[in-house]
């Protein structure tokens, strides 16, 4: 058993947030049917690499799903959507928005087909507001938001983060909407709708900046890969050419870090000797450490720090990422049967004792599951289904 078993979803969403969202509840145990254009599907799927003519951009982000061809801008397949409506739980959807308005789907309208739906809308900015309709990507939101004047060196340009982080966030903020949204259905018997953006949920990951800002008028900036509240807390480069990030600027974890280093004393130099004065001299203090990260190797470093139970970590690149014996323990990467080989992937996130999340299918081809949707929610007969092909609606 899964935790979402029997739970219906409609994901008409493209792109990263939309259908991480959507995925995260088929992961959960949910039917997931994505709703996409005939032929090549939604955009994304066009992006490369892919396997077996699959990106894999859209691999990652829509296994668990089954796959319903639709035109929605033919008036047939737009009816085959309202139908579908009826008999959903949850619809995802991350159009600009007015889009679902101007096909007559708007929330009010979605409400009146099923008033016990879950409509969670996923946009740049929001559904109201003076900015709602204006177009936004991830960096966009980034930009905006101000983390990627918090991301760089602190001699460099501002520097957007290394992954869609915005659209990852604003997916889990979706799917947990989502996910209190159906539980206050089990008191109301009515759904709602859920209202997430990528500049709020970029905003959300602001720190302290906000409140620094507005009641002390101080602007949070750049600092690398400085902790911005204790020092020594950074990545140093060692001497074989790697990088070691340490976490030891408390007054618990710096007298650890004098002992790896075998300085001890260093504690009773005054610069040294509290977590204020040590942020105070950081550039004294870490320039000490910097000294004896560059007089050894990365692996060396690493073993003598840890023997001390100082937090730190060699800067992995991704070649050794994959070999991560902790996330293969934990099934973090995960091989998905397709198209006669494997893809390997992140697995699942949240482990769960007695209802665990599952990966049950991979990336359906577009349309791959016209009939097995179309008969199975809606009843349709073989000839229903042909006629609906025949006229380019599916």
């Amino acid at each position: 058993m899964t935790s979402l078993e029997g739970l219906r979803v409609l994901d008409l969403s493209r792109f990263i947030a939309g259908p991480y969202c959507a995925m995260m509840l088929g992961d959960m145990g949910a039917e997931v049917v994505k709703i996409e254009p005939p032929g090549e599907g939604e955009y994304a799927r066009r992006a490369m690499p892919a396997v077996d003519g699959q990106s894999l951009y859209t691999f990652i982000v829509n296994r668990n799903k089954k796959s319903l061809a639709i035109d929605l801008r033919n008036q047939s397949g737009l009816a085959v959507l309202k139908e579908l409506i009826t008999k959903a739980d949850v619809l995802v959807e991350n159009f600009r928005p007015g889009t679902m308005e101007k096909m007559g789907l708007g929330w009010d309208a979605i409400h009146k087909l099923n008033p016990r739906l879950v409509m969670a809308r996923i946009s740049g900015f929001g559904q109201d507001g003076p900015l709602a309709e204006k177009q936004c990507f991830d960096g966009v939101a980034q930009a905006m938001s101000g983390l990627m004047d918090l991301t760089g060196q602190i001699d460099g340009p501002p520097t957007m983060i290394g992954s869609f982080m915005c659209d990852y966030t604003t997916g889990m903020y979706a799917a947990l909407g989502i996910l209190a949204a159906l539980h206050a259905r089990h008191a109301s018997g009515k759904g709602q709708m859920v209202d997430v953006s990528l500049l709020e949920s970029a905003a959300s990951m602001l720190m302290t900046a906000i409140p620094q800002q507005m009641m002390f008028g101080t602007t949070m900036t750049r600092v690398g890969s400085r902790d911005r509240f204790v020092a020594p807390s950074n990545t140093f480069a060692t001497g074989d050419g790697r990088h070691v990030l340490i976490v030891g600027g408390d007054d618990n974890m710096f007298p650890r870090v004098l002992r790896a280093m075998q300085r001890p004393t260093l504690i009773d130099d005054p610069r040294f000797a509290t977590m204020a004065s040590r942020l105070e001299h950081r550039d004294a203090v870490e320039g000490i450490v910097a000294d004896w990260m560059a007089a050894n190797e990365a692996d060396d470093l690493v073993a003598k720090l840890e023997a001390e139970g100082v937090p730190c970590a060699k800067i992995a690149r991704i070649d050794e990422v994959v070999g991560n014996e902790q996330l293969h323990h934990r099934n973090g990467i995960v091989d998905i049967p397709f198209a006669g080989t494997s893809v390997p992937m992140q697995g699942v996130t949240i482990h769960l004792s007695d209802t665990p999340l599952t990966i049950r299918k991979p990336l359906p081809r577009v349309g791959e599951h016209n009939a097995d949707v179309l008969t199975g929610w809606l009843g349709y007969a073989a000839g229903q289904v042909e006629t609906l092909k025949a006229c380019g609606a599916i």
